[in-house]
């Protein structure tokens, strides 16, 4: 059975990638953010670090493992690139190549999250 700190840094993952997401590409959803990098990392920076931060040691303190934490949140960043890039961007995620990369993706979380 999959942990609730396991879970919880799942959560705080997936948040944290988003706010990045957001911190790197809103200049080209919306003009006005395109010369305000410094705006960006702030706004959006120090909250993706809070979560990585509080993410990573849940992951560690629920497996004793750096490794988990950090094959989690690559895992999870692959899995909201695709969908964040594809919703906003309107760039496709239905190519075989991405496609592969999410199915790895998804794979390595579920191995990180199910394998005792």
């Amino acid at each position: 059975m999959i942990s609730y700190k396991l879970l919880s840094a799942c959560l705080l993952f997936v948040f944290a990638q988003t706010m990045i997401w957001f911190q790197l590409y809103s200049h080209y959803i919306w003009k006005w953010w395109e010369h305000k990098p410094v705006h960006a990392a702030l706004i959006y920076g120090i909250p993706a670090s809070i979560c990585f931060w509080y993410g990573t040691k849940m992951a560690v303190d629920a497996t004793s493992e750096a490794w988990t934490a950090r094959l989690l949140g690559f895992g999870m960043s692959y899995m909201t690139f695709p969908l964040l890039t594809w919703w906003l961007l309107n760039e496709t995620m239905f190519t075989t190549k991405t496609m592969l990369c999410v199915f790895l993706s998804v794979l390595i979380v579920m191995i990180q999250l199910c394998w005792r």
